[in-house]
């Protein structure tokens, strides 16, 4: 493991107050080699020099500690909704790993590469399944079944709140990684929020240093069950978003 990498590593974790053990730090580099190795033949990530990959992908992910309490101790049930090559999922996995995580993507070849990298790193309660969100957000083994959704997914509040608050149970939080600039989509996805039934419970706001990035985490808390009409039919969500 390179010397450069671990620094780096360490210079973000500080920022967010995190500390790894040697194997949790060995786990991360063995993902970037293979994110790497991975990324020559098929789409993973368009982010591949080591500070970035750390910064944007690593670090960023693990900001969750900013929204959640205490995640080193939680044994939360947790889907990340859309989770391409496995942010924010697998980083919080390696960082806490008594979480219990669902990584749910629509491509079968990066779960293909999600479950080398779990196999791998070794890593134990934690699942990738193939699909769509609409689809498996009335499916009753996953509805309503998790404390937190996380998502770095693109898409604008009210589209990716319909992905992801039916799979969060009563009491639970969808949280969203977003840019700064948040305030006007938040605005706009206010409605679908409610219908759906969340509402907005903080919006925290800070800048990765490493990543020269104005980042915003929405807490979004499930305040009553989501009606049986949502999530709409594949493909429904993004082209007519509630509102």
């Amino acid at each position: 493991m390179e010397q450069n990498f671990v620094d780096k590593m360490n210079s973000g974790l500080q920022e967010l107050g995190i500390s790894l053990t040697e194997k949790q730090m060995n786990q991360f580099f063995q993902y970037y080699e293979m994110l790497i190795e991975w990324n020559k033949v098929m789409n993973l990530t368009a982010i591949t020099e080591l500070d970035e990959v750390i910064s944007k992908h690593f670090v960023d992910s693990l900001a969750l500690v900013k929204a959640v309490d205490q995640l080193e101790e939680n044994d939360a049930r947790i889907i990340d909704v859309g989770t391409g090559a496995g942010f924010p999922g697998i980083p919080l996995k390696i960082a806490f790993p008594g979480l219990r995580l669902t990584l749910l993507d629509s491509l079968n070849k990066r779960i293909k590469f999600l479950n080398e990298v779990i196999s791998q790193l070794g890593l134990e309660d934690i699942t990738t399944i193939h699909g769509r969100a609409e689809d498996f957000g009335r499916n009753p083994e996953y509805r309503e079944q998790f404390d937190y959704c996380v998502s770095r997914a693109v898409a604008n509040a009210a589209t990716l709140s319909e992905y992801c608050l039916p799979f969060v149970k009563v009491g639970g939080c969808f949280v969203p990684y977003k840019s700064g600039k948040i305030d006007e989509e938040l605005a706009t996805g206010a409605k679908a929020i409610g219908v759906l039934g969340g509402a907005v419970e903080d919006v925290i706001r800070f800048e990765l240093t490493s990543a020269d990035a104005d980042r915003a985490l929405v807490v979004i808390r499930k305040k009553e069950k989501t009606a049986k009409r949502f999530p709409r039919k594949a493909g429904v969500p993004s082209k007519e978003p509630i509102g």
